[in-house]
C-alpha cells in the first residue's frame, strides 16, 4: 500500500510540473570543443547550474523499445526525495550525440579481430547523421590509445579503425576510465548531448592499474552510457562477460552477446536504433548541495510492464 501511494505521489508531481516553452537558442561561442561546429537545426537546451538531465530507455520484457509515453507515465527520486521542478521532457529525442569507440586490441581477439573493425565501422556510417554527431576511436591493449580524435567525419573514423592493431595484454579498466577522463568528461559546455561509449571486449582484464569501482565512477562524472559488445563466443557466460554487464547496467547502458562474430554487426544496429529511441527530461532536484557528493537516481515507469534503463546517479558539482 505504502509503495503505490508513494507511485501516485511521484507520478501526480512529475505531470503537474510545468514544462517551459521551448526557445531556441543560440550557437555557442567558437572554442576548441567538439561542439564548435554544432548543426544550427538541432535545438538546443541550455541547462542551469543546478539542473539535472537524465537519457533513458524504456522497454517491455521482450526488449522492445516502448515509444509515445507521457510524462505522467514516470516517476523519479533523485537523492531519495522528489524533484522540486521537471522543467522539460521529451520524446524520441534528437540530441547531438558524443560517441565513443573503445575497441579491445589485446591478444586475446586477434583472431575475429577484422570483423569487428568492419562492423564498428558500419556502425559510424549508420549512427552519424548530423553535422553536430561527433565520435572519437580507441585502441586498448596494455594501454588505451586515441586512434582518431572527436570528429564528424566517417572516413576518418574509419582510417582510425584500420590502424588498429591487435597484440599484448588486456587493460579493459585503464581504457574506460582514461577515455571518460580525457575525451569524454568534456564532450559539451553548454548544451545537453548523448554520450554513449560502444565498447569490444570479452571484459577479462590482466593489466589495469584502475579498479572497476573506479571506471565506472568516472562515467558517471562523464555521464556517459556505456554500450558492451561482448566477443567471447563459447557456449557459456564467463567473468568477463559478468563485468561488462555491471559496467553497462550501472551507467543506464546494456550488454549485448552476439552468439558469434557474424552477430556482431546486429549488436551494433541494437544500439543504434537505441540511441534513436530514447527519452529524456531535466529537472531540479529538491534539497541540492553544492558538495561534490553522489546523488543516486530512481526512475520507474508507473506501468510496471515496462522498465526503464537509466544512470543510476550523478556527481554533484562543487562551488
Amino acid at each position: 500500500m505504502m509503495r503505490n501511494t508513494i507511485r501516485v505521489v511521484l507520478a501526480a508531481a512529475l505531470s503537474t510540473a510545468a514544462l517551459p516553452a521551448q526557445q531556441p537558442a543560440s550557437k555557442p561561442p567558437q572554442t576548441s570543443s567538439p561542439d564548435q561546429a554544432g548543426d544550427a537545426n538541432v535545438p538546443v537546451v541550455h541547462l542551469g547550474v543546478n539542473e539535472v538531465s537524465l537519457i533513458f530507455t524504456v522497454t517491455d520484457k521482450h526488449g522492445h523499445y516502448i515509444p509515445n509515453l507521457q510524462q505522467s507515465d514516470f516517476a523519479l527520486l533523485d537523492d531519495q526525495k522528489a524533484p522540486e521542478k521537471v522543467n522539460t521532457f521529451h520524446q524520441q529525442i534528437n540530441l547531438p550525440l558524443r560517441v565513443a569507440i573503445v575497441i579491445d586490441a589485446s591478444t586475446s581477439i586477434r583472431t575475429r579481430f577484422q570483423f569487428e573493425q568492419q562492423s564498428a565501422q558500419e556502425f559510424l556510417i549508420q549512427v552519424l547523421k548530423a553535422k553536430s554527431d561527433r565520435a572519437f576511436v580507441m585502441g586498448f591493449d596494455v594501454t588505451p590509445t586515441v586512434m582518431q580524435d572527436w570528429t564528424n567525419n566517417v572516413d576518418a573514423l574509419q582510417t582510425g579503425i584500420d590502424r588498429l592493431r591487435p597484440g599484448g595484454g588486456t587493460a579493459l579498466f585503464d581504457a574506460i576510465y582514461t577515455a571518460c577522463r580525457d575525451k569524454l568528461l568534456d564532450a559539451h559546455v553548454t548544451e545537453p548531448v548523448r554520450k554513449a561509449m560502444v565498447l569490444l571486449s570479452d571484459g577479462d582484464d590482466n593489466q589495469s592499474r584502475v579498479h572497476p569501482d573506479e571506471a565506472i565512477k568516472e562515467c558517471e562524472r562523464a555521464e556517459t552510457i556505456i554500450y558492451a559488445i561482448s566477443t567471447n563466443w563459447t557456449p557459456s557466460r564467463g567473468k568477463g562477460d559478468d563485468v561488462l554487464q555491471q559496467m553497462s547496467e550501472a551507467t543506464g547502458g546494456k550488454t549485448f552477446f552476439p552468439p558469434s562474430v557474424e552477430e556482431v554487426s546486429n549488436a551494433f544496429a541494437s544500439i543504434e536504433e537505441e540511441l534513436r529511441s530514447q527519452y529524456a527530461l531535466t529537472y531540479t532536484p529538491a534539497d541540492f548541495k553544492y558538495d561534490g557528493s553522489f546523488r543516486p537516481i530512481y526512475l520507474y515507469c508507473t506501468d510496471r510492464r515496462y522498465q526503464v534503463r537509466a544512470k543510476k546517479g550523478y556527481f554533484a558539482p562543487r562551488q
